[in-house]
């Protein structure tokens, strides 16, 4: 599988000075890890699931989660189980397995993946782990430890990606402690631990809140405390982080608007794509682009997603920039070993080669799995290749 693998070649020609790579479900994890994007949940109950699946990764999806936990009813946890073994027979008897994406299961309890992966069979080979709800240090180690349980048993490699959502992380007096646990935990486990994924709308809970489209995570300042404190310990680039996601974006369709909205005009003036500036802003995804960009910014990478409608804009904003290559590759050159300040070949700004050299590697990691654009090309070139009419 590939980003924009769904595109033309000769449109990714024209779109990309280093088209994105391909990967499977057998590469390395930190290779996956970067490659993850836009992570669209799906309820695990849904009637034609394994159709969804292809669907979706024919329009460009290569992460999914198949979900038994908040996105159902309590009741119906036994008939998602049961509908997930029937779908995934159903994929494995297919052709073209090789074309799905990425597949995780999110469950309820620990006892649940060893059953599962018994259950599954030799379909258990589509399945790249499991999504571990309301993860702390105490609640976590009994599913990681299931979840090598269940590797061994089925000697399919399986990857764990913990929610951080629980109220012990959000609270000011119990943080550290929490994230000090989460670490030791997912630290015993690391090869196991392909990213930590943010529960925001659970955090919100706690306080009865809510963001509007025209707000991002990151307005909500109770939020955005806790998203710098799991970068800030979880997220470091010392080599004792791991890849944080960024939280889930609730809206696909605008309700009625109290600001004006956040994308200039500019740029879609200059490819004439003002009709795409228009749907954009109908859907409520200006607010998406704006919380894409703060993620980055403030070191997430992917994103959990509710909408395909989601999917291109997460995609899009994690291409590389051709400035942003031309940067990192400038600064970690083998004869900047030493250290030193160069001008950009941009000549506006600034590089500092040791300061900016794990900014520089994380750079090329993300352009090795999202590709580097041409110069002359921006977001709203990749959104409007990829956007169907």
């Amino acid at each position: 599988m590939r980003h924009f693998g769904h595109l033309a070649p000769e449109v990714r020609q024209h779109l990309f000075h280093r088209e994105p790579g391909e990967f499977t479900a057998d590469s390395p994890a930190r290779l996956l890890s970067a490659a993850l994007g836009a992570t669209l949940y799906s309820p695990a109950t849904r009637p034609r699931l394994a159709d969804d699946i292809l669907k979706q990764a024919a329009r460009g999806v290569v992460s999914m989660v198949l979900c038994l936990e908040d996105s159902i009813d309590d009741a119906d946890v036994e008939h998602g189980e049961e509908n997930l073994v029937r779908q995934f027979a159903e994929l494995a008897a297919r052709p073209g397995g090789a074309d799905l994406p990425l597949l995780f299961i999110r469950v309820r309890a620990a006892e649940q993946i060893p059953d599962l992966v018994r259950r599954l069979g030799s379909s258990v080979r589509l399945l790249s782990g499991f999504v571990l709800p309301k993860f702390t240090g105490e609640r976590g180690l009994p599913f990681l430890e299931a979840l090598q349980a269940a590797e061994t048993a089925s000697g399919r490699r399986l990857f764990a990606m913990p929610v951080l959502e629980s109220p012990e992380l959000l609270y000011r007096e119990s943080r550290v402690d929490t994230l000090e646990g989460i670490f030791r935990a997912v630290d015993k486990y690391r090869d196991r631990v392909l990213a930590l994924r943010l529960g925001v709308t659970d955090f919100c809970s706690s306080y009865g809140l809510r963001r509007a489209p025209d707000m991002t995570a990151y307005d909500v300042q109770v939020v955005a405390s806790v998203i710098a404190d799991v970068v800030n310990m979880l997220g470091r680039a010392d080599g004792t982080g791991f890849t944080v996601t960024g939280p889930v974006w609730e809206y696909f369709r605008a309700p009625e608007r109290m600001f004006k909205p956040q994308l200039r005009q500019s740029p879609f003036l200059e490819v004439q794509a003002v009709e795409l500036r228009a749907r954009l802003i109908e859907h409520a995804m200006d607010g998406l682009l704006r919380e894409i960009s703060l993620d980055q910014a403030n070191g997430l990478l992917g994103k959990t997603c509710i909408h395909p409608s989601h999917v291109l804009p997460v995609h899009a904003l994690s291409v590389v920039s051709h400035e942003e290559f031309s940067d990192a590759a400038d600064i970690l050159r083998p004869e900047r070993g030493g250290g030193g300040v160069l001008r950009s070949a941009y000549t506006n700004k600034m590089n500092e080669v040791k300061p900016h050299r794990a900014w520089a590697e994380r750079t090329l990691l993300r352009a090795e799995v999202f590709g580097v654009a041409r110069e002359d090309v921006g977001f709203v070139e990749l959104l409007a290749a990829g956007i169907p009419d």
